[in-house]
């Protein structure tokens, strides 16, 4: 969403510079005639069609998920958080992997790995085994994103063509966007939740087996070597950030290995930053976060989808186990949300160029908080009339957000370093849909645990109720209810239904606050139009340039 919602791809990659001596090599030796590069093309976005399908279309499964496999709301953010962790980690060095190694063999191999993990995904009898699967998905996606970006440069070698061809594979993530959760829905309705893991096998064995016989390899000139420690330091500080902020609803703040996990990111956070300053080729340039406006508009970019993807995981929840509806149901009323996203990221893109990122960006975080306060009113049995336009002005507002942040953040910094940005940018979208999981579904679970014991007090349990029912409802396993007696499942679901949606407003606010200091930082920060066009002009082109356009 926005560009990359945990998935779309990042449309500033059009940005970025690249080596053309590269891409002329390597397209002369390996690229093939024009017409087989449709078909290359059309294999290449199946292959990132399925990384980006598998980060919106699980979220509608986790109802059906949590049935199965008795998961409380902990486990439920970890299957949602363990592919967007893995991405987020991954994703500034994947680039790098195929530039080192080739561009093929490892999109291939990501391919390779992403299927195995799609079929351990659906076979996954547990909680945990489902949880090592997801993160073995979201690992080869994250190699898969960035490199199928170099394999198209490197299939279009023309600039006109090349263009077009990004246009496609950029596309690409909208889509599965806004296919997922319906899509989603259909399959668990029609079939069961393994099959949303299962439908990505078909199509990536005839990717393989195309791409396997046509697709050339390519890599870099020179030599380049990948940061192991800077990326282990980063994975290490991330994890354990993340298990702390997921597992500290369950566990308690006090707990010793939540202080423990808190101060290992700290450490490892400190270390990595201490190791970039040191490295002539960092994973992440440290210089970079010289720029204010590089700053402000990642954080921007991190809040933004910190509200979005906070409130996507807490209306699953709301929808079918408040509101009882079908996954397929639920899948079709995240429809305003996601059209609204594609039609406002290309509205987003004209106003940028009109006005400059700063009026879209606090326009739309101002939209978009208007729309998470209106979700903030929700409650039990409230229609889809109530709160579809608040479910579009989200969407409307996140693309308003998205696109300028990236266009401001690119135009801080040196040409050669725009590939370089565009990854720090795609990095703090992926890490913002991350904490917002993290983070508000802890705040649903921290009101649940203290809310709920109070709230069944007024309804007789008697002894077929018993057994674990009052923690498992603490915990926010809502799916217990349907293992109750018929008679009791009315009064135990009357009774938790407003006290988890007391839990959702607080989620609600809190993301709409964050988007709000977004903007905020935005207005201040960020050069307006007139301040943007007292810049120096760029270098007028070539004669041979102007007369072309």
């Amino acid at each position: 969403m926005t560009s990359e919602i945990r998935g779309a791809p990042d449309l500033s990659a059009l940005s970025a510079p690249r080596n053309h001596e590269d891409d002329m090599t390597n397209s002369s030796r390996s690229a093939p005639e024009a017409s087989g590069r449709g078909l290359l093309l059309t294999f290449i976005c199946i292959g990132i069609f399925m990384v980006y399908l598998d980060s919106t279309i699980v979220n509608v499964a986790l109802p059906e998920i949590q049935r199965d496999l008795s998961t409380d709301i902990t486990q439920l953010q970890w299957i949602i958080d363990a592919y967007a962790l893995a991405v987020a980690c991954l994703l500034l060095t994947a680039g790098t992997l195929g530039d080192i190694f080739g561009r093929k063999r490892i999109f291939m191999g990501g391919l390779v790995v992403f299927l195995v993990a799609s079929i351990l995904c659906a076979l996954a009898p547990d909680f945990e085994f489902l949880l090592a699967a997801r993160i073995l998905q979201g690992a080869a996606g994250s190699v898969m994103i960035p490199v199928s970006l170099a394999l198209v440069s490197v299939t279009f070698p023309e600039p006109a063509a090349r263009a077009r061809a990004i246009g496609i594979w950029a596309g690409i993530g909208g889509l599965a966007l806004a296919a997922g959760p319906v899509l989603g829905g259909l399959l668990v309705d029609n079939v069961g939740w393994p099959a949303i893991f299962w439908v990505n096998v078909p199509f990536g064995v005839l990717a393989f087996v195309v791409l396997a016989r046509r697709l050339g390899e390519s890599r870099a000139p020179g030599r380049r070597r990948a940061d192991v420690v800077g990326q282990v330091l980063f994975v290490l500080a991330m994890v354990a950030l993340v298990y702390g902020l997921i597992e500290a609803s369950s566990r308690g703040w006090g707990d010793t290995l939540i202080l423990s996990s808190f101060a290992v990111a700290v450490v490892a956070l400190i270390a990595f930053v201490a190791w970039e300053l040191r490295q002539p080729d960092p994973m992440l340039p440290m210089n970079l976060f010289r720029s204010p406006v590089l700053v402000v508009a990642g954080a921007v970019n991190f809040l933004g989808l910190f509200g979005l993807y906070g409130s996507i995981f807490l209306l699953t929840l709301y929808l079918q186990q408040i509101n009882g509806l079908s996954t397929t149901a639920t899948g079709v009323r995240f429809l305003a949300l996601n059209v609204a996203i594609m039609v406002f990221s290309y509205v987003a893109s004209v106003l940028a160029a009109k006005t400059g990122p700063k009026l879209p960006i606090v326009i739309g975080s101002v939209a978009s908080a208007a729309g998470l306060l209106q979700l903030a009113r929700l409650e039990p049995g409230t229609s889809f009339a109530a709160y579809w336009w608040a479910l579009a002005l989200l969407g409307a507002g996140v693309s308003l957000v998205g696109a300028p942040a990236t266009v401001a953040l690119l135009s801080s910094v040196r040409p050669e370093q725009a590939g370089t940005a565009s990854g720090v940018s795609n990095t703090f979208r992926q890490v913002g849909s991350v904490f917002g999981v993290a983070i508000t579904g802890t705040l649903l679970l921290r009101h649940l645990d203290a809310a709920v014991p109070d709230a069944l007090r007024g309804v007789s349990l008697g002894p077929a109720g018993q057994g674990g029912t009052v923690e498992a409802l603490s915990a926010g396993d809502l799916s217990v209810i349907e293992r109750l007696p018929q008679q009791l499942r009315g009064p135990v679901l009357d009774a938790v239904a407003p006290v988890f949606t007391d839990g959702l407003h607080i989620g609600f606010v809190v993301a709409a606050i964050g988007t709000l200091i977004g903007g905020l930082f935005a207005l201040l920060v960020l050069p307006g139009r007139r301040r943007a066009a007292a810049k120096p002009p760029a270098p007028a082109p070539a004669a041979s340039q102007v007369s072309s356009r």
